[in-house]
């Protein structure tokens, strides 16, 4: 029979590896007993619960697709069934992972020296250092290329002046990747937090991501001394490429919002009687149950396959776009729907569709808004760029 409960209508448990399936029940469990009683809370008192941070490092959590500096050495679908469990939690917990790996540690790892991964590569694996990624500006959030942070070369260092904006963890972050325009076009930064001129601001009063850290960062006339800056890294391609691997994750993560979401509806209209049968019976609640799991599974077996093209090297960063733009849609969705199912009860912080609905609204604009992602897919389409 197929599990509506996981839900897995379509038996994927069966096409996971016992590594990939032990993974995710490690997550899932660290959700249950460790995240899930504390979430409410941080959500509503708008607190990052930066003890989880240390136990998600002891579980291999972060930049767990890196082979080396005691990192997990996994694959790309063991990733993603991580973005997911963590997120059936909160869309925060799965944004500090998600930084984290694929925005600091993938970066650093792709075109550090080896002196900057020494450094940093194992101290961010074991949350013993915090990262964030600095590319998003105030004036610019779709069109990365007209940044306005500059980088100039003074001798050996390098002098940064500009500011970035809605960067997650930018306040706890030990080491910044920050983005500049230089004469020789985009570079990539390792920004430490004690540098002078360097300051944070966290972003309050936000009605989204309420449990994560959401900054601004400010460099005024920084000085950056050349092995800081990422080697390798050049042009816009270079940050456009850990978006691709950041969007995988979200593509994954959004599902398990849905999954959490699907849950506690279905079992609410399983309990509540209304007109003397539980809503359950009613044809229209069961119509939109049902419908809620064709999109879940519909979501689980793009991602699936899109974890399972990037295992082989043969991912397409439209293909990213494409599953980032429909599992987050799908998503938000059902969270708003379930969040109607419940009733009036449904917009307390005590059940989890509105939580992650308002989540979501952060997930479905970040690491590409929903626009930029059809465009991309309509640029492999038609060959033709309508930005």
């Amino acid at each position: 029979m197929p599990n509506t409960q996981s839900p897995d209508f379509f038996d994927i448990n069966s096409l996971l590896s016992e590594d990939e399936r032990q993974v995710r029940d490690t997550v899932a469990r660290f959700v249950d007993d460790r995240v899930l009683p504390i979430i409410s809370d941080c959500f509503e008192n708008e607190k990052f619960p930066m003890e989880l941070a240390t136990e998600m490092a002891e579980l291999g959590l972060l930049g767990p697709t890196i082979q080396d500096f005691g990192c997990a050495g996994l694959n790309q679908v063991a990733y993603g069934l991580i973005m997911q469990e963590l997120e059936q939690g909160d869309s925060g917990v799965r944004s500090f992972a998600s930084v984290q790996s694929s925005l600091v540690m993938y970066p650093i790892n792709r075109w550090g020296s080896d002196e900057q991964k020494q450094r940093w590569m194992p101290a961010l694996a074991k949350a013993e250092a915090i990262g964030c990624f600095g590319l998003t500006e105030p004036d610019g959030g779709s069109d990365p290329g007209t940044m306005k942070t500059i980088a100039k070369k003074d001798g050996n260092d390098w002098i940064l002046n500009g500011a970035k904006m809605w960067i997650t963890n930018g306040s706890i972050a030990d080491v910044s990747v920050v983005w500049a325009n230089t004469d020789q076009g985009i570079r990539g930064f390792l920004v430490e937090k004690d540098t002078k001129g360097y300051t944070t601001r966290d972003i309050p009063h936000k009605f989204s991501l309420r449990a994560s850290i959401t900054s601004e960062l400010f460099f005024d006339n920084c000085r950056i001394p050349d092995t800081n800056r990422l080697p390798t890294a050049e042009g816009l391609s270079s940050p456009l490429s850990c978006l691709t691997q950041a969007r995988f994750g979200i593509a994954w993560g959004a599902i398990g919002a849905a999954m959490a979401c699907y849950r506690e509806a279905s079992e609410f209209a399983s309990e509540r009687i209304l007109f003397g049968k539980p809503l359950s019976h009613k044809q229209q609640v069961q119509v939109r149950l049902a419908d809620m799991l064709r999109r879940i599974t519909t979501g689980q077996l793009l991602a699936l396959q899109l974890g399972r093209l990037k295992d082989e090297g043969r991912i397409h960063h439209s293909q990213v776009s494409l599953a980032k733009w429909n599992n987050v849609r799908m998503a938000l969705d059902i969270a708003r729907d379930a969040r109607d199912l419940l009733g009036a009860g449904g917009i307390s912080v005590e059940c989890c569709p509105i939580r992650h609905a308002m989540n979501l609204e952060s997930v479905i604009t970040y690491e590409g808004t929903e626009t930029i992602h059809q465009l991309i897919v309509g640029r492999e389409i038609t060959g033709v760029a309508a930005f």
